[in-house]
């Protein structure tokens, strides 16, 4: 096993009840009545067991085990399936054992489409905001929340595979030129290329025809794989493919980075060469909560920006590093919604040297637009297919840049996955991007649109 990575942040603990705020309320008097909490404090909250209830003492929601709260990060819980959200009622947060109230909003009309506070938790609740659940709100000009825009390239989404090639489960995605590279969550790797029309099929020709069962180191486990990179090498540099947990004991969390030879053997199994598992090192989630998202940037791309290293205080300094990839990885996580950067190095060590809040719920996917000099932090159907990006400021972190809603022509599908194609592929001011659907929604998992360059 890889050595313990070097902890940055304490792990969630109990804070200030006054931290975790109601921050968006959608009532329907029925099917997906939803609540929305926000942590406006500056440590990671553990809400597990936390109890949301409406007007009625006798009707609760639990907040699942496993459910941390990042600094400035938003978690929406259908209660549907608990109790109704009637058009006069309430919405009230209790801690564990339901007896003492933490916050609570009351309204006497539906939502239309959402009540929102702006600015997120601390505002007052507006009716007939945009409904952002699982996402920091759309105050406009008078909240001082990030607006949300329209998506920065065109309206129009096709299918970009073959009818039930995949099936459900497909997450991570990375285009490294002519070849797409696809994790699944039940533990497979894809080597996809062209298939002229647009779109992405298996490779055959190399082995690739069902993807590749992956392993641990020495061959036994089953990886939760849910994203793929690749760094400045290539394929031929391996695939750095995250983690969640062991399929072989799926109710245990485990947070790990793998890496992999993909070369073109036409062997169907692949065995990680090294393992950086950075399960203790991070606040606990839930055992399909963990990490969803990895991209990889390039050292001399984060020195140039004045990346600052949080463990030191000071400018990121690649050369207090023992051999590693040339780069950082940064890795996004579904149960906080926090980004975590990561130097791996070959000999086993991990290093946190960031963590920052996305203001969504959940990162389902991360990928860094070179072109661009831009992070892309994607959520999936629970914020309603909400796209962030953001930049590294003058002070060395990475801060919001914009927020754009999903292209209009998409459904809101469960997209665990997506990747933009290099500069080179720019026609008519636009390239092309693609979304994994985790749900194969009629028969297809890959989705193809385009963004402006």
């Amino acid at each position: 096993m890889a050595a313990a990575a070097a902890l940055l942040t304490p792990v969630a603990q109990a804070a200030p009840a006054d931290d975790i705020r109601i921050n968006e309320v959608v009532t329907t008097g029925g099917v997906d009545d939803s609540v929305e909490l926000f942590n406006k404090g500056t440590a990671a909250v553990d809400i597990s067991g936390w109890i949301l209830k409406d007007d009625n003492n006798s009707s609760k929601f639990t907040v699942p085990s496993g459910t941390t709260l990042a600094p400035g990060a938003v978690r929406a819980f259908d209660v549907s399936g608990s109790f109704g959200l009637g058009s006069g009622d309430k919405a009230r947060l209790y801690l564990p054992g339901g007896s003492t109230l933490v916050d609570s909003f009351s309204w006497s009309s539906h939502s239309a489409p959402s009540w929102s506070r702006c600015p997120d938790g601390t505002g007052a609740f507006v009716n007939g905001a945009t409904l952002t659940l699982g996402a920091l709100n759309d105050c406009g000009s008078g909240g001082g929340g990030t607006g949300a825009v329209a998506w920065p390239g065109g309206s129009t989404v096709a299918t970009a595979d073959g009818s039930n090639v995949f099936g459900p489960d497909l997450s991570g995605l990375y285009e490294e030129g002519s070849v797409l590279w696809g994790a699944q969550n039940s533990g497979k790797l894809w080597r996809l290329v062209r298939d002229g029309s647009g779109g992405w099929r298996p490779d055959t020709a190399n082995g690739w025809t069902s993807g590749k069962t992956l392993r641990y180191p020495g061959g036994s486990g089953s990886p939760d794989s849910e994203a793929v990179t690749l760094t400045s090498g290539g394929a031929a540099g391996g695939a750095y493919v995250a983690t969640e947990r062991n399929g072989d004991a799926s109710g245990t969390s485990w947070l790990s980075v793998l890496r992999y030879e993909v070369g073109s053997g036409t062997g169907t199994t692949l065995t990680a060469t090294k393992e950086w598992n950075l399960t203790a090192g991070l606040p606990a989630v839930g055992s399909n909560a963990g990490f969803e998202a990895i991209t990889w940037i390039p050292d001399a791309t984060l020195t140039a920006a004045g990346f600052k290293d949080e463990s030191t205080g000071a400018a990121y300094d690649p050369g207090r590093f023992g051999a590693h990839t040339g780069g950082v990885f940064f890795l996004g996580v579904e149960g906080t919604g926090s980004v975590h950067a990561y130097v791996l190095e070959d000999g086993g060590a991990a290093t946190r040297v960031a963590t920052f809040s996305s203001g969504l719920s959940g990162v389902m996917e991360l990928q860094w637009e070179a072109q661009a000099a831009r992070l892309w932090l994607v959520c999936d159907d629970t914020c309603s297919g909400q796209h962030r990006t953001m930049k590294i400021g003058t002070g060395g972190t990475f801060g919001p840049a914009a927020v754009y809603n999903r292209p209009a022509g998409m459904s809101n599908l469960n997209n665990e996955g997506f990747t933009l194609a290099a500069a080179d592929e720019c026609a008519g001011g636009t390239k092309p991007v693609y979304w994994a659907d985790d749900g194969n929604t009629g028969g297809h998992a890959i989705r193809r649109g385009t963004v402006s360059c």
